[in-house]
């Protein structure tokens, strides 16, 4: 029992980090109908100016704080992001208002790229380290409850709450404020908000701003974990799992999608993995995913679209 329930706690701290990652395509889906494949290349992007300036202000300035260098890196990180989300609605969606769903996939796509490449010219390709502070060594908890304890690594300990914090913060944002509610009447009808004076532009940039943070708060996680290197990128194709699985309008269901997926992939890695030559933790998100497309597919809490003709 007692490595089942680390096995589990160490699911629901990697789905956390996933739930993080698929609720910036929620976000962004939700107010401008958008899928943003871009979402990935945005937290490498996000990861890559958070190392990059903490690296570079102490050198700037002559200081030698490291709270200092992550704060100030923090900061630009961010205004980084904004001005992403801005140049993305400027330049991209103000002129694809109203296009097919494909389109926007399209155009996400080449954000995607150039986001990546934007990134190596700006920031260099090698691979950087974030360093807030998160220890590396395990704990053991329960020693009183199980022989032993229970070891759980501090690492995801630290951020899987600092993501259920960011989740929350995020809902109290959407439920409690005025720019909260224009996002969420933006994402119910566009054509509506806009007839009561909702500016759908500046919208879309809070939006895009947004989801840019959350990339932000995971690629400084998945940094500081991993080191920041092009192959985080990949952490977001779990992402689309979760998505799939949650639903694309929903941010509780990317939360609960994710807390499945991570306590999935773990379980059946180590209890079915043996038995069928391992590396189901590589796979075992997508093929729940197909499985859940194929049953509901707008995904558990997803809302159901009933076209008439």
């Amino acid at each position: 029992m007692g490595f089942f329930l680390e096995t589990l706690f160490g699911g629901l701290m990697v789905g956390m980090l996933y739930a993080l990652v698929a609720l910036g395509f929620v976000l962004i889906f939700k107010a401008s109908g958008v899928f943003n494949f871009a979402q990935g290349a945005m937290v490498l992007f996000a990861a890559l100016a958070m190392a990059r300036f903490s690296e570079w202000f102490p050198q700037w300035f002559h200081f030698e704080s490291k709270l200092l260098a992550n704060v100030l890196g923090f900061v630009a990180a961010a205004l980084c992001m904004v001005a992403v989300a801005w140049a993305v609605e400027r330049f991209a969606l103000r002129r694809l208002v109203n296009q097919e769903g494909i389109t926007l996939l399209m155009a996400t796509l080449g954000i995607a790229n150039v986001l990546d490449g934007g990134g190596q010219l700006i920031f260099g390709s090698a691979t950087y380290k974030i360093d807030i502070g998160m220890p590396k060594d395990p704990m053991l908890v329960l020693e009183s409850a199980f022989e032993g304890g229970l070891l759980l690594n501090k690492e995801d300990l630290y951020a899987a709450v600092a993501a259920a914090a960011l989740v929350a913060l995020l809902t109290l944002f959407f439920q409690k404020t005025r720019t909260g509610r224009a996002l969420r009447a933006v994402a119910d009808d566009h054509q509506a908000a806009q007839s009561i004076g909702i500016p759908l532009g500046r919208i879309w940039v809070i939006v895009w701003s947004v989801g840019g943070l959350v990339a932000l708060v995971a690629g400084i996680i998945w940094g500081s974990k991993l080191g920041v290197q092009y192959s985080i990128s990949l952490v977001a194709l779990k992402a689309f799992p979760v998505v799939i699985l949650g639903g694309l309008t929903s941010v509780p269901g990317a939360i609960l999608g994710g807390l499945i997926i991570g306590v999935g992939e773990k379980l059946s890695e180590i209890y079915l993995g043996p038995y069928v030559g391992g590396g189901i933790e590589n796979w075992f998100a997508y093929v729940l995913a197909l499985a859940v497309l194929l049953i509901r597919p707008q995904g558990l809490f997803g809302d159901k679209i009933i076209d008439r003709v």
